[in-house]
């Protein structure tokens, strides 16, 4: 089994605590770009790579860890404009990435040394990358659809969710629990993500700069930033002419048993 990454800790405190404040502000960073401008310049393989290195200095030295540190939170803890905050009843936790066969052996070999004894049998499955969304039902009807946010507290985008065309406003008649949190994952098609930037840059197209050229197009990255900026608009009529959609995987949590 190949070793686990390692991280070079610097040996002085002061370089120490001086490497936490960096790796900590660059975090914060790009979490504000990634979570409220739905706008990342940091790559996903790099964000991973400073948020372990944080990890593992915290780790070798616990008198470093902070509340606010983003080794302590799923998500971004800043408020949107335009949305009201949501704390969540349950928490809304995340999954931690592994993204080469190093990184996963790694994690294997941390799971067999907390179960030992255990045998694993693994599933994999096809991960749709898009939007956390927490959706609260009650007596049937739909009542609140939240992001993650830091996973204690999210936005309020019921209006925006509402207009999620796969997203039922009332559930079917049944043995229907009073309160009912449904959680999955608001998703573009990649067919929809590459028509949208083609419209954007068509659109930017239309207008002149003074010296006879057009603007730059502000196009998506990639699906799950087109996703998240599609379903936190303002104009929830902006939304609706998005093609979103919504794969529901778990069941948060359920209060109050069927009449």
């Amino acid at each position: 089994m190949p070793a686990e990454p390692t991280t070079t800790i610097p040996t002085d405190p002061t370089a120490r605590a001086a490497r936490v404040d960096e790796l900590r502000r660059q975090l914060d960073r790009a979490n504000y770009e990634y979570y409220i401008l739905d706008n990342p310049t940091l790559s996903d393989a790099d964000y991973d790579a400073l948020l372990r290195e944080l990890r593992a200095i915290e780790e070798a030295d616990p008198e470093l860890v902070t509340p606010d540190s983003p080794t302590q939170r799923v998500g971004t803890q800043l408020p949107s404009a335009g949305f009201a905050a949501h704390r969540h009843p349950r928490p809304m936790l995340s999954l931690a990435n592994a993204r080469n066969a190093e990184e996963l052996a790694a994690w294997e070999k941390r799971a067999h040394n907390i179960l030992p004894d255990a045998a694993f049998k693994y599933v994999g499955e096809l991960k749709i990358d898009g939007l956390a969304m927490a959706l609260t039902y009650e007596r049937g009807r739909l009542v609140m659809g939240a992001t993650r946010g830091d996973g204690i507290e999210g936005e309020d985008v019921t209006a925006n969710v509402r207009v999620v065309h796969d997203i039922p406003h009332t559930l079917a008649e049944g043995d229907i629990p009073e309160r009912v949190e449904i959680r999955g994952e608001i998703y573009m098609p990649i067919s929809s993500f590459e028509r949208l930037n083609e419209e954007l840059s068509t659109e930017a197209a239309k207008h002149v700069n003074e010296d006879g050229t057009s603007p730059a197009a502000k196009l998506y990255a990639n699906p799950r930033n087109s996703a998240a900026g599609s379903l936190r608009q303002k104009d929830w009529r902006m939304t609706r002419e998005r093609n979103l959609h919504f794969f529901a995987y778990q069941i948060g949590y359920v209060e109050g048993q069927p009449e």
